[in-house]
């Protein structure tokens, strides 16, 4: 067996496997350097990235993101502090100003009933986010509660959970909100929240239950169980940072539905009810109008429909960065 040594320059001059290698020592350190840092997989200080490192690296990129981004949190900003753009009360009405265009302090006009329409659209907003955000974290984790017992603990539980949520999957959501809601006489917005969270849970059981069931069988999972880990340890620690990325991809689109659902079952008038100030109100106030009067109708219909397509756009950059079959 031919004897290994090495030349003047640093490199392997011969292996114990009888083969050549010449590989320089500059040129090694430069891979190093590359594997703990460049584009060879490493993040800074040689750590391996992350699938949730290399999503973010991804969607800083992705212009998508960018400005879906930033459409939402000027939302954001407008629904927890909508005095800031519009100082007028959404509530102030003079019916002398009815159907009125755009004028100084009024840039979007006046509805039916003489209200400001900017500052009804401003006010809005808060309405509609608050609706979809907590619907979302209430399905979210119902549904990945629910879903995820169920596909890691399997059994019995697992098919009645399945049975209910076919059952679930069989009313129409238009329809139920109309005979559930309609008996609610509360302008508040938690009677709409819980109908969404009643109805919504189901799918995102679905896809939560069939990522635990995928992750489960991982050779790391099944490390840990043998080395005595507890269930609750292994689906903590082991199973739920690993099999979250498509709750996160489905809810994130379900927000902008759950937004658009709010509208319309104030439109049909069994969602929010006035005096509460939403986007579905006005659009329902202002369809009798809209030939003398048609920007009451247009700007909230504009405000729900960048809002809902915000949301959605954000929802296909963050599954196309988390999923990596799409890489």
């Amino acid at each position: 067996m031919p004897e290994q040594g090495y030349d003047n320059g640093g490199a392997i001059a011969g292996t114990g496997m009888g083969g050549a290698m010449d590989l320089a020592a500059g040129e090694a350190s430069a891979l190093e350097r590359g594997a703990g840092g460049g584009p060879g997989g490493a993040g800074p200080g040689g750590r391996p990235r992350s699938l949730w490192s290399d999503a973010w690296r991804d969607l800083r990129r992705n212009p998508v993101f960018v400005v879906s981004a930033l459409v939402i949190l000027f939302l954001v900003f407008i629904s927890l502090w909508p005095s800031a753009i519009a100082s007028g009360n959404p509530l102030d009405c003079d019916l002398a100003d009815a159907q009125r265009g755009s004028a100084p302090g009024h840039p979007f006009g006046f509805d039916g009933q003489g209200c400001d329409v900017y500052t009804r659209t401003v006010y809005g907003a808060r309405t509609s986010v608050t609706v979809g955000v907590c619907a979302t974290l209430g399905v979210a984790l119902l549904g990945s509660v629910l879903g995820g017992l169920a596909g890691y603990f399997g059994g019995a539980g697992d098919a009645v959970l399945s049975r209910i949520t076919d059952i679930f999957f069989a009313i129409p959501v238009v329809l139920g909100g109309l005979v559930l809601l309609s008996v609610v006489t509360s302008n508040s917005v938690w009677p709409v929240v819980g109908f969404m969270v009643l109805l919504g849970w189901p799918q995102i059981s679905r896809i939560a239950r069939g990522s635990v069931i995928t992750t489960k069988q991982h050779d790391y999972v099944q490390a840990a169980r043998a080395l005595g880990a507890s269930d609750t340890r292994i689906l903590l620690r082991h199973i739920a940072p690993n099999a979250v990325a498509p709750v996160i991809v489905v809810a994130t689109i379900a927000l902008g539905t759950y937004i658009s659902l709010e509208a319309t079952l104030s439109y049909l008038g069994v969602g929010l009810k006035p005096p509460s100030v939403s986007w579905g109100i006005d659009i329902s106030a202002a369809s009798p109008y809209i030939r003398n009067a048609p920007h009451a109708l247009l700007w909230p219909s504009g405000a729900l429909a960048v809002t809902v397509l915000a949301f959605i756009m954000l929802g296909d950059a963050v599954r196309d960065a988390l999923d990596p079959k799409l890489r």
